[in-house]
């Protein structure tokens, strides 16, 4: 049995195939693409989400992937813009995606990524990187009066210093790029 659609249901289906793949793409936190590069420029506001708008704007970009500050061998957030879409590495100094996927960062867990609970601090220290943020978040649990704590990622503080802030009260939870914050109790 042969089953023929007429010019406007071809068109129906065809816009639902590719709705369904748009959706079922996203870009990934914690991985790279390398390789396919055409060009790569400084992010001063240290948001992968300028590197993916970037990449939605121009016709030739097919993929991005965009490094936090002090991970690319220099001090700044950079992105670059890829021509082609080259397979996604595991590495925590990256985000990346692929045109028309926009930015969806991993929200819940015991990490937050791209977030701040500004205030409510009693005491923060510099510490070495730590890309999963697992270190600061160590430390919180092991002290008693600690309720949350934020992890700011290096070269957001105008040097390569990454510190760890400690909670003794929740607060909420705001969208930033330079860190990672978790609830302890």
């Amino acid at each position: 049995m042969r089953f023929f659609l007429n010019p406007l249901h071809r068109t129906i289906v065809a816009l639902v195939l590719v709705a369904g793949a748009a959706t079922a793409a996203f870009a990934q936190g914690g991985f790279d693409r390398p390789g396919g590069d055409y060009t790569r420029f400084v992010v001063p506001s240290g948001d992968p989400a300028v590197c993916a708008a970037r990449c939605e704007r121009e016709g030739r970009c097919r993929a991005w992937t965009f490094a936090y500050p002090g991970t690319s061998g220099g001090t700044s957030a950079m992105c670059w813009l890829k021509s082609e879409v080259k397979p996604a590495v595991e590495n925590q100094c990256c985000v990346s995606g692929i045109k028309g996927a926009g930015l969806v960062e991993k929200k819940s867990g015991p990490v937050e990524m791209s977030i701040d609970r500004t205030g409510g601090d009693y005491r923060h220290f510099d510490l070495s990187a730590d890309p999963t943020g697992e270190s600061c978040k160590k430390v919180c649990e092991d002290e008693k009066k600690c309720r949350a704590w934020t992890y700011v990622r290096p070269g957001y503080l105008g040097s390569d210093v990454s510190r760890c802030y400690l909670k003794d009260k929740l607060t909420r939870p705001r969208r930033k790029p330079c860190c990672m914050s978790g609830v302890v109790r």
